[in-house]
């Protein structure tokens, strides 16, 4: 996505998210030239770093701002948050339940 135009476009769409931005030709491994968040179309973080470090602070501002996870992804934001992350682990949904079993094989 060029950063002029089509990345502004991406973020004023984004309800909740993490934005990449990679250099010019960068292969996946590639150090990025910007990493940051994105909530409801606005840029309120960036030069964050890593991916990792962007994740973790997405689940501090949901958590803090006490906003809901997007439907879409409520699953994926449960399992970050319960399994992984191990916070309130114990009211876990079925899916995220049969997940964790899977995980723990």
């Amino acid at each position: 996505m060029d950063v002029d135009g089509g990345a502004e476009i991406a973020i004023a769409e984004t309800f909740l998210g993490i934005f990449v931005i990679p250099p010019e030709g960068a292969e996946a491994a590639d150090a990025h030239l910007d990493v940051g968040l994105v909530l409801e179309g606005v840029e309120v973080m960036n030069s964050l770093g890593s991916v990792l470090f962007a994740i973790v602070m997405l689940l501090g501002l949901i958590y803090a701002l006490n906003l809901s996870y997007p439907q879409e992804l409520k699953h994926t934001f449960e399992v970050l948050q319960k399994i992984i992350m191990k916070v309130d682990g114990k009211n876990l949904s079925k899916k995220a339940q049969v997940l964790n079993i899977k995980l723990s094989r």
